[in-house]
C-alpha cells in the first residue's frame, strides 16, 4: 500500500501510449500513471502520505 492515498485511496492507473507511424496510429504499449504522493501532516499530528488534491483541499478547509 505504499502507492496508496490513505484519504481518498487514490491508486496508480493503466494507460495505453499511442505511437505513430506514418499517418495511422496504433496502441503499442500500456503504462502506468501514478498519482503524485507527499507526506502531509494532519491537524491531529498524524503524518500521512496523500495526493497533491487532498492535500490541496485539506488545507483549504483548515483540517
Amino acid at each position: 500500500m505504499a502507492r496508496v492515498c490513505e484519504i481518498c485511496g487514490k491508486k496508480s492507473q493503466k494507460v495505453i501510449r499511442y505511437k505513430k507511424s506514418r499517418s495511422k496510429i496504433n496502441p503499442t504499449a500500456t503504462a502506468r500513471q501514478k498519482p503524485n504522493l507527499q507526506f502531509f501532516k494532519m491537524a491531529d499530528g498524524r503524518k500521512v502520505k496523500a495526493c497533491t488534491k487532498c492535500i490541496k483541499t485539506m488545507t483549504r478547509k483548515g483540517l
